[in-house]
């Protein structure tokens, strides 16, 4: 306690030692430990000062919070041994260093190498796995500018210089910071991998961030919990009374989306989760728990086939989830196949009967009773059990196996899997269960390094067996089917190289010397110029979207007149390329070639 008399005076000696040390103070207690204030936003010990607490030092999109090293990714592109090294029982002159390739004596590579192993005394013959690792690590690393006799004979004389070795490794990160060319990038990525920043340890904030900490948490530590025990911690926080009334708006809007989170069934994610490693159900369902917490009333929300990667136990989450946004005022047409969500919808229209030329046309519509009791609706037969499919007696039996040992990439907890060979096997389970993880980052992209040599690092995994089962593995994804505007069905199954023959046949055709080449709307000569055979004319908007209108002088048809003009059994070919598969297969049937590639289209 102040005693009354010397508080003004007390006041006046802080203030003047205040100004006299730059804002520090040392306040001497009788029989207390002495007590140290600064005026400073700093460390009165160190002098590290720290800017004003705000929130875009939170964030890892902001200059201001972003860890400086690995500008907020969290991680770094690096070369990778592993994807430097071609194989380790290759020898050097053999193109086990996959940048060097296969040596040839005329290079001035080669002669660096022969230096090199004349000065460390190992064989460019021998195998890298038999090679000393201070040996491999040199190759790698280089050998920290110590010299070395390099000799070169060329046809324009021979010489001797002394060099010193950089290492592949430091070779190809250097030329990645300095060369201008794209081709060049692209190549060097080839051999790198994403590892973790060594600065901010992949938690993408600046040290000064990192050190704010509520409930002994700080912000990345806090996002690396499951939303779960998030929600706990929201909820167990001890609070001041002053502090309670500052944080109570921000914790209620916290908990709020914390629960719609839960509510979807995403108690398990964290929030630090990267967005392209989340599974199609749980985005989905992340974009719901968006619009339950907006709240909004009167909105017409349009879901195209919303369990698509469900399970059915996420599945009964998601239907609630879509009650609870009707329920909420708005109005929900889904587009769906699944039983469930037709069964829980309050109306449903049935389109069919068939697809193509065969459907289009309302079946019927009504509530799933009055549909399951329609003769005519193929839905309503499945939905009232007359129709079924049957499931199969007996099953083929595996004749060999494939496994993972050791997966634990994402949500996987070290588990080995078998799979057999030669039959059809499903991967199942809930959501997030680590489905995609296992089949398509560890076993594709794993039995792909090995067999095609592909670039991309397969999930954390320590072996794959049985891999000498097989010579070639496939990936048929979601993505586009084309790698540009122009590729179409036909093009892509190789049908259109069929179809073009058919036209070049013709007596139109070999009159006018017309190749196959000529009804391909890729290359120049049959097609249209005006639009590069594309049919349509992009019109770019300077502030608006672009504009792509059909073109006006081959009405979108992608052929000159000329080509046009060349038919087979009345039609051109673009007439042809209009008809629906069923259609082309009735008109070109005489083809067995032809009719073989479109019943596998058909498939």
């Amino acid at each position: 306690m102040i005693k009354e008399g010397i508080k003004s005076r007390l006041a006046d000696s802080i203030e003047t030692a205040l100004k006299l040390s730059e804002g520090l103070v040392i306040i001497d207690v009788i029989d207390r430990e002495e007590m140290l204030f600064s005026e400073n936003f700093a460390c009165p010990d160190c002098n590290i000062s720290l800017g004003e607490i705000a929130p875009r030092m939170f964030s890892f999109n902001s200059p201001f919070g972003k860890c400086d090293v690995c500008d907020g990714l969290g991680s770094l592109m690096e070369i990778s041994p592993n994807l430097v090294i071609r194989d380790m029982d290759l020898s050097i002159n053999e193109g086990a260093i996959k940048p060097w390739g296969e040596l040839r004596e005329d290079t001035w590579t080669y002669s660096i190498l022969e230096g090199l192993s004349k000065q460390y005394d190992f064989s460019l013959d021998e195998p890298l796995r038999n090679l000393p690792k201070d040996i491999l690590n040199i190759l790698l690393y280089g050998n920290n500018g110590e010299k070395f006799k390099v000799s070169f004979e060329r046809e324009y004389g021979k010489g001797e210089m002394m060099y010193s070795f950089e290492g592949v490794i430091p070779n190809l990160q250097r030329r990645y910071k300095e060369t201008n060319s794209e081709y060049i990038r692209n190549e060097i990525e080839g051999y790198m991998e994403f590892k973790t920043c060594p600065k901010c340890k992949g938690a993408r904030l600046k040290e000064e961030s990192l050190s704010v900490t509520i409930g002994g948490l700080s912000i990345d530590k806090f996002c690396d919990l499951s939303i779960k025990k998030e929600l706990e911690f929201i909820e167990n926080l001890n609070l001041t009374e002053k502090e309670e009334k500052i944080a109570h708006q921000i914790l209620k809007e916290i908990k709020s989306r914390l629960s719609f989170l839960i509510n979807v069934g995403l108690d398990y994610l964290t929030l630090s989760r990267s967005a392209s490693t989340l599974s199609g159900g749980e985005s989905q369902r992340i974009r719901l728990a968006t619009q339950i917490g907006s709240s909004l009333v009167g909105v017409l929300y349009i879901l195209d086939e919303p369990s698509i990667g469900l399970h059915q136990r996420d599945n009964d989450r998601l239907l609630a989830t879509l009650k609870h946004l009707r329920d909420l005022g708005n109005t929900l047409i889904v587009v769906e196949h699944d039983e469930d969500t037709i069964r829980a919808a309050d109306h449903i229209i049935d389109i069919g009967p068939g697809a193509g030329t065969h459907g289009g046309r309302i079946v019927a519509q009504g509530t799933p009773d009055e549909i399951a009791a329609d003769e005519d609706s193929i839905t309503g037969q499945y939905l009232s059990g007359r129709k079924k499919i049957q499931v199969p007696e007996q099953r083929r039996q595996s004749r060999g196996y494939i496994e993972v040992l050791g997966a634990a990439e994402n949500n996987l907890k070290n588990i080995n899997v078998k799979f057999p060979l030669g039959v059809f096997t499903c991967v199942t389970g809930v959501s997030g269960s680590g489905k995609s993880t296992l089949v398509n980052e560890i076993l594709y992209k794993g039995a792909a390094k090995r067999i095609s040599n592909i670039k991309d690092t397969p999930g954390k995994h320590k072996d794959i067996l049985g891999l000498e089962q097989i010579d070639k593995i496939i990936d048929i994804d979601q993505s586009p089917i084309g790698r540009t505007p122009r590729s179409n069905p036909a093009t892509y199954t190789g049908v259109f190289d069929y179809i073009r023959e058919v036209f070049a046949q013709t007596p139109e055709a070999k009159m006018r010397g017309y190749k196959p080449g000529r009804f391909s709307f890729n290359v120049k000569g049959g097609r249209c110029e005006a639009c590069s055979g594309d049919g349509i004319i992009k019109i770019e908007m300077q502030f608006l979207s672009d504009v792509y209108i059909p073109c006006e002088v081959c009405k979108g048809k992608r052929y000159n007149s000329e080509t046009l003009e060349v038919k087979y059994k009345g039609k051109n070919i673009a007439e042809v390329l209009d008809m629906t598969v069923e259609e082309a297969l009735e008109f070109l049937k005489i083809y067995q070639e032809l009719r073989i590639n479109f019943k596998r289209f058909m498939m």
